[in-house]
């Protein structure tokens, strides 16, 4: 992927790895667009980044996913880059009486919103490049969050398939693995203790330049990487305390 002079989408761009990730492209001289759900976050988001343009759309909500691409049509069509970011993770276990809304939430938000999203964005001449951000629980899951977790390993499997069906069409697709970062995923304070964005931000972008198309950081490298033999203690381990 060239990292300077792209057009280029971050869904979810308003705060943590989308953040992150828009930020350093901006640095890298490409002009951003980010979306997302909160338009007070969105302007938060464009007074510390200058130059970045936002957009307001809830991408759990179909019609909204084609709004969002009918005026990338108009009023960019010459964006080159989609970065499939936005996603919820939703901590629960399945006696919760509200278990099934909540995985449906996250399904929509973390499967068909991406999946669509791409299929649209194949739509534009100018498309060159897909990042997708899937996770290091897509590897091995943590039970805390079952249905977010099933929903990054079916991510990483389309993503798998994605970039062998456009390879054809010289449309490069990257794999994101973050690790547990310190951001506000699942809620405000849980992932504290977690790396900083920034760190990871600084890592995958010099995987990019090194031509990588599986980014990974810490912990998600190990589980990226590894067999059944090195999983199955990582999950034994991760959900010692959750299965009790």
């Amino acid at each position: 992927m060239e990292l300077s002079n792209n057009k280029i989408l971050v869904t979810g761009g308003a705060s943590g790895i989308g953040f992150g990730m828009a930020e350093r492209f901006i640095k890298d001289n490409n002009t951003v667009i980010i979306c997302g759900r909160r338009a007070e976050a969105l302007k938060e988001a464009a007074d510390k980044l200058p130059g970045v343009i936002t957009k307001q759309c809830d991408l759990s909500d179909n019609a909204e996913r084609e709004e969002l691409f009918e005026w990338i049509q108009t009023e960019h069509p010459d964006l080159n880059v989609l970065v499939n970011n936005a996603g919820i993770q939703n901590w629960m276990d399945i006696s919760d009486a509200r278990f099934f809304e909540r995985a449906k939430e996250e399904i929509v938000t973390n499967i068909e919103a991406p999946i669509h999203l791409t299929t649209l964005f194949l739509k534009l001449r100018s498309a060159k490049t897909i990042m997708n951000v899937t996770s290091g629980l897509s590897f091995s899951p943590f039970v805390k969050v079952p249905v977010y977790s099933a929903t990054k390993a079916f991510f990483h499997s389309f993503t798998q398939s994605l970039q062998v069906m456009l390879r054809s069409k010289n449309i490069e697709v990257i794999e994101v693995v973050p690790p547990a970062l310190n951001t506000d995923l699942g809620g405000k304070g849980l992932h504290d203790a977690a790396p900083p964005v920034s760190d990871f931000i600084g890592s995958i972008f010099n995987q990019l330049k090194d031509g990588k198309t599986q980014l990974t950081f810490g912990a998600s490298e190990t589980r990226a990487q590894a067999g059944q033999e090195i999983l199955k203690p990582i999950f034994d381990q991760m959900n010692q305390i959750a299965a009790k």
